[in-house]
């Protein structure tokens, strides 16, 4: 079987990515599809006692799905400090690599049927800014995957959904679908912002994940169509 994929972005940081990113790697392996995850790049790593990094965003993942891995070897480019990775990379003097992250992701489609990839920031997150730009953008491209796009459930995500969609459709990225984290489905604005988000955008939102969900409320076969 040729190996699926799609690409985790959202509208910002802190959004909900990582959650969301375990909480579909952790429902398709529980629907029995044989599922893994990848992370191009990731900032914030806690230095552990030994002196290594713990990319934290992998090892949520990792601990949440049930995956057999090492943190470790789900992410490429691991930087200490929290700040954009084109920042990170620069002052530890590495250049982030696009046909690196290439390669890395083909490695992981050889392991898999289904990989979820995992974005850093936003779509706009730049990588690589001094010799030549690279943003999350161009690596979406350059490795022709689809997103599925997560955001906030609550007040000011019409405006963030909005910008965000209409950057990935000039850019030429399909979007699969919409993910909206923190969600309350007993709140009317949310509700609210659910219906606009689809009829502003013409984009569905596939799902609504609530504050301690562990598990994303989709059937199988919508499971399946995010990869398709």
């Amino acid at each position: 079987m040729t190996c699926k994929s799609i690409f985790i972005t959202a509208t910002g940081t802190d959004v909900g990515k990582t959650y969301v990113s375990a909480l579909l790697v952790k429902t398709m392996r529980d629907n029995g599809y044989n599922c893994g995850y990848y992370k191009p790049a990731l900032s914030g790593a806690v230095r552990q006692n030994d002196g290594s990094l713990l990319p934290g965003d992998c090892d949520f993942v990792v601990k949440t799905s049930g995956l057999n891995v090492n943190p470790g070897d789900c992410v490429t480019y691991c930087f200490e400090e929290a700040v954009s990775p084109h920042l990170a990379a620069k002052r530890k003097g590495v250049t982030i690599d696009k046909d690196i992250i290439s390669s890395e992701y083909l490695k992981r489609c050889d392991l898999y049927d289904y990989l979820v990839v995992e974005g850093a920031g936003g779509i706009t997150c730049p990588f690589a800014l001094d010799n030549g730009t690279l943003l999350l953008s161009d690596v979406i491209k350059y490795l022709n995957m689809d997103i599925l796009l997560v955001a906030d459930g609550g007040l000011g995500t019409i405006n963030d959904v909005l910008l965000t969609v209409a950057y990935a459709k000039s850019h030429g990225i399909a979007i699969r679908g919409i993910i909206l984290n923190n969600y309350d489905k007993n709140n009317f604005m949310h509700i609210d912002n659910k219906k606009q988000i689809e009829y502003l955008t013409g984009v569905k939102v596939l799902a609504e994940v609530s504050t301690g969900d562990n598990f994303i409320n989709i059937s199988s076969d919508s499971l399946k169509k995010i990869f398709a």
